[in-house]
């Protein structure tokens, strides 16, 4: 573990020095080995499906009768980022303990597959909601400090939607969520013919960032009047360190922080401080994010809008003690080491622990489906774990190469 360095971003005292002396810090050709992480690895493990699974249970709950045919979930499959071989309804099936299926005839007679919730399912739903409900202005701030992040304080609807899981807002926010802040957002149209969401004010008691919140705590009195900030760094075990690279990092480290809020216009991308400013932009929005962690391809939009120089993510592979990169479930997931302590997140965001209540009921589903019946839930049992081989730790489908699980 390496000493934390913090410091004030509001001191701009050696601002002008600061900037001639990274001038001098070519961009080091450095490369980390990745070493697998076992316990992030688990803390990866089964949120593709349970995502999956929130957003199929949200557009049911809003439905008049609470139950839909199957023809009207279909058009969400995009949302769900189902394998193409992979029916709705199918992986609808495995989950008998969040949804209830029933049949109505057609005008052919033909039966057509319908699908409730669970009375379990449906009451995580509500607690859900009325978290969402309480937690309003945070929620607002968070979405604010997005926007706030990017050049021109816009975001297209799409890229906000490839986050909106991560940052824990409702499935249809744009209508359910945005109007209940007219002074702070505004939908837009943008040049492409595409809806933008835009920030109509910024709040500077929102333009710090977790670094300098945490200053006072963990910096020294010279550092801040330096100006400095580092990132608190781990490494998982059996990391090893050349000794060059062991150098490069200590002084990287030292460099001067820009904060994701300012702009960094003056840096020069070649250099180790402009990729200094993208680790601290990534560091501050998985900070943003509920479990402090994101799909590689959630950020491949956020190029142009955050300022950030070509190849932004290799960041990602150069600072694996800042950040993990787990291959679970066959996708890249960028990780905030900090955020954990082993595959626990530190500090739990209510939506977070709600969502822990259904990822087991998805869980013993599996679990008695692969018994060959399903039983009544009874909630005091629903975090039972699974024994049998073909689950992992976690108690989710040990992963296929087509990445979703065998369990049904």
């Amino acid at each position: 573990m390496f000493r934390t360095f913090f410091g004030d971003v509001r001191n701009y005292g050696l601002l002008r020095k600061g900037y001639i002396y990274q001038q001098r810090f070519s961009l080091v050709n450095v490369k980390l080995k990745w070493v697998k992480d076992r316990k992030l690895d688990a803390a990866v493990a089964g949120q593709k499906d349970l995502k999956a699974v929130e957003i199929l249970v949200s557009i049911i709950a809003s439905s008049s009768e609470c139950c839909l045919p199957i023809y009207r979930l279909n058009p969400h499959r995009g949302q769900l980022g189902l394998p193409i071989d992979l029916k709705v309804s199918t992986f609808i099936r495995r989950y008998p303990t969040i949804f209830v299926e029933s049949n109505f005839l057609d005008s052919g007679g033909t039966p057509v597959p319908s699908f409730g919730l669970s009375p379990q399912a449906l009451k995580l739903h509500h607690e859900q909601v009325n978290i969402l409900e309480h937690d309003q202005l945070e929620l607002r701030d968070r979405l604010c400090r997005l926007l706030m992040l990017t050049r021109d304080r816009i975001l297209p609807l799409q890229t906000i939607d490839q986050l909106k899981w991560d940052l824990g807002l409702p499935n249809d926010y744009p209508s359910s969520f945005v109007p209940n802040h007219p002074d702070r957002f505004s939908l837009v149209h943008l040049p492409d013919n595409r809806v933008g969401l835009k920030l109509l004010f910024w709040d500077d008691k929102l333009a710090v960032s977790e670094i300098l919140k945490n200053a006072s705590l963990q910096q020294d009195q010279e550092d801040i009047k330096n100006g400095t900030l580092a990132f608190p760094v781990s490494f998982t075990r059996g990391f090893g360190f050349r000794r060059k690279c062991m150098e490069w990092l200590k002084e990287w480290q030292k460099l001067p922080y820009t904060s994701p809020y300012t702009n960094a216009s003056h840096l020069d991308p070649r250099t180790d401080e402009s990729e200094k400013r993208v680790v601290g932009v990534f560091h501050e929005l998985l900070h943003l994010t509920l479990h402090k962690q994101t799909e590689r391809k959630n950020v491949s939009n956020l190029r142009k809008p955050l300022g950030l120089p070509q190849k932004f993510t290799k960041a990602f592979e150069r600072h694996p003690g800042i950040f993990y990169l787990s291959n679970k479930s066959d996708t890249q997931t960028v990780i905030l080491r900090e955020a954990y302590n082993g595959r626990e997140l530190i500090q739990k965001h209510p939506l977070v622990r709600v969502r822990e209540k259904l990822a087991n009921l998805l869980k013993k589903g599996l679990h008695d489906k692969s018994r060959g019946y399903t039983r009544d839930i009874d909630e005091s049992n629903s975090d039972i774990e699974s024994e049998m081989d073909e689950y992992d730790s976690d108690g989710f489908p040990i992963i296929t190469k087509e990445g979703w699980g065998r369990g049904g």
